[in-house]
């Protein structure tokens, strides 16, 4: 008999000690942490305007990141504020080199199909990553945090280095935009 999957307080609570423990160079740390934490990433990279392979390599290069910063994570800190803040830069400097190479590169005469990503409804899957690419890198990185990979307000904010107030009102005018965005559509 399977035993029930753990909720998301029971894993949060857990990586603290994950962390301090990876600082330790405990391998079975490492492993969970990366079982915890990486489709959570992996979510949250693959909701901006990246394809699935663009998604798996910032999920690589956040890892690297990780391993190198390791020493930073200050017990008993949340973790996750921690890391999704260096998910954060990884994505913008993931941006900003895919900007540098399409700058450099000879535009084709036919442009090969963007890969879809692998879900369950593709047709509601991609609606809705057009739907946050339509918004502000900003006010996308608080939707993603708070709603894909379900942090609390105070994680966001220690994640993207702003106040909870701040949080909530990127959330609120991100939730307007969306809405207007279907009112168009519908109408």
């Amino acid at each position: 008999m399977r035993e029930a999957s753990p909720t998301s307080s029971d894993w949060e609570r857990e990586l603290p000690d994950l962390m301090v423990r990876y600082q330790q160079a405990d391998a079975r740390a490492v492993a969970r942490l990366i079982e915890l934490l990486s489709p959570r990433l992996l979510r949250s990279f693959g909701a901006t305007r990246a394809t699935r392979h663009e998604a798996e390599d910032l999920l690589q290069d956040c890892w690297i990141r990780i391993h190198r910063s390791r020493h930073t994570y200050r017990a008993p800190e949340p973790v996750l504020p921690w890391v999704f803040a260096i998910a954060r830069h990884t994505r913008l400097d993931g941006y900003r080199r895919t900007r540098r190479r399409d700058a450099r590169e000879v535009s084709m005469a036919v442009i090969p199909e963007r890969s879809a990503p692998a879900a369950s409804d593709p047709d509601a899957d991609g609606r809705a990553l057009r739907l946050l690419a339509a918004l502000p890198d900003s006010q996308r990185d608080v939707i993603v945090m708070l709603k894909v990979t379900g942090m609390s307000l105070e994680d966001v904010a220690r994640a993207t280095g702003s106040t909870i107030g701040a949080v909530k009102q990127k959330a609120h005018r991100a939730y307007t935009r969306l809405r207007e965005i279907l009112g168009r559509e519908k109408a």
